[in-house]
This record gives C-alpha cells, structure tokens and sequence, in this order.
C-alpha cells in the first residue's frame, strides 16, 4: 500500500475542529510533511532494532525488519533464507557483538522509498580476542503496507582488528586468522580519492548546497553501488 501523499503539493484543504472551536486547516502539504517526520522516525527506529536484535540474538525481530521478499543472494530470498544466514554467521563467527550507532542521514526518493547512511561503533568477542570495528552502512528503505523495512543494508567497513593493536597503514580488515583486506569505507566514496588526487584546495567556486534529499547522492558523484565487500 502506497501513501497517500505526494510531498511538495498542495491541492485540498481539510479542516478540523479542535474541542475548544479552534479550525485547523490541514492541506496536503502539511499532511505529506507529517508524513515525512513520521517516516524519519520510524526508520531510525528500524536501525535502533536491527542492532538490538543482532546483538541480543532475536533473530526472528531482525528478519522480520526486512520485507518478506527480500534477496538473501543469487538464488535464495525471503526471511528464512534471511534467518539461516544470521544464524550461521553469528553462531560461527561470533561469541559476542555491541553495535553503537551514530549519525544518521536519511534522503527519500518519495514518500515509500528512501535511502541512508548510518554509522555503526562495533565490538565483537571472536574467539580469544576482542576485536572492534568501526563501519557505515549504507541503505535503502521502502515502505510496505504501511510499513518501514530495510530493503537493502551494504556494509562498509573502515577497520575491524584486536582491540590492542591499531590498524595502521592498509587493509584495515584484520579480522583474527584471516589475510587483511579492504573494507569498502573509502571505496564507495568518490569524493575521497577526489581530495587526495589534488595537490590542495581545487581553488574553483564553492557550489551551492545540495538540495533536500540530495546530499549523499552529490557525494556519491552518479557511481555504482555495486561493491564486493567482505563480512568477515
């Protein structure tokens, strides 16, 4: 089920009489931005739940906050193929996870699609170490049925290693018996190799500011989101 509002236009107007006689005059415009703050909201929460219900092993609440068709890969969707997945990959890999999030940017490409980009702080009991990890995810969200759910979730990783030894230098990936390898953190940027192939400030003019919803698509210069990024 779609939303009813389309964002941005003002067609009817619906007033409502508060107890007290006071008229509020309720158009579409006002109603979409309701709608918007309340799509913002519930898609923090979405990201609130994810790492709750990682961390404390609920793994029906974690698939059951992406959609029932969901990809799980080339041949296998839906939330049990989704289910089989975490389990394997946290009964195997991990004894323990805490995942912190930070900021959070959330753009919509109208009212029942959008994308973000949330920071993750993580710590993981792998084994005999204790390994933390710092990471973004970059994703898509859709509304279905009157519902927020992830529809994509693309990890991308700056540093994972042992909690007492720094990850200098490259290939921060440095999970404990396997080779170090990239996390994607830069990669998927086009603006950090634009800064470092310069010598200094490209002295040209200051654009303006990207326009609402728009920002990370400005920093993402029109590039594929197609990366190959390694969980572990």
């Amino acid at each position: 089920m779609r939303s009813n509002h389309s964002w941005g236009t003002e067609t009817e107007f619906n007033p409502l009489v508060h107890a007290r006689g006071t008229v509020v005059t309720m158009t579409d415009e006002l109603l979409a931005r309701i709608d918007r703050i309340e799509s913002t909201e519930a898609i923090r929460q979405l990201v609130a739940r994810y790492s709750l219900a990682l961390d404390m092993r609920d793994i029906d609440s974690l698939v059951g906050l992406f959609p029932e068709d969901i990809r799980v890969s080339r041949d296998a969707s839906g939330r049990k193929e989704l289910r089989a997945w975490f389990d394997e990959t946290l009964r195997v890999q991990f004894d323990g996870t805490a995942h912190v999030t930070g900021g959070h940017v959330i753009e919509f490409d109208n009212p029942d699609h959008a994308r973000g980009v949330v920071y993750s702080r993580n710590e993981h009991e792998t084994g005999p170490e204790w390994v933390i990890m710092t990471m973004m995810y970059w994703d898509h969200y859709e509304r279905v049925d009157a519902r927020w759910y992830f529809r994509r979730r693309l990890p991308l990783y700056w540093f994972a290693t042992d909690l007492n030894r720094p990850p200098i230098g490259d290939r921060k990936m440095r999970w404990p018996g396997r080779e170090p390898y990239e996390g994607g953190w830069h990669g998927f940027w086009p603006t950090y190799r634009e800064f470092w192939d310069r010598a200094g400030d490209h002295g040209g003019d200051v654009p303006e500011p990207a326009p609402i919803d728009e920002f990370l698509i400005r920093m993402r210069r029109g590039a594929p989101e197609k990366l190959n990024v390694r969980v572990r």
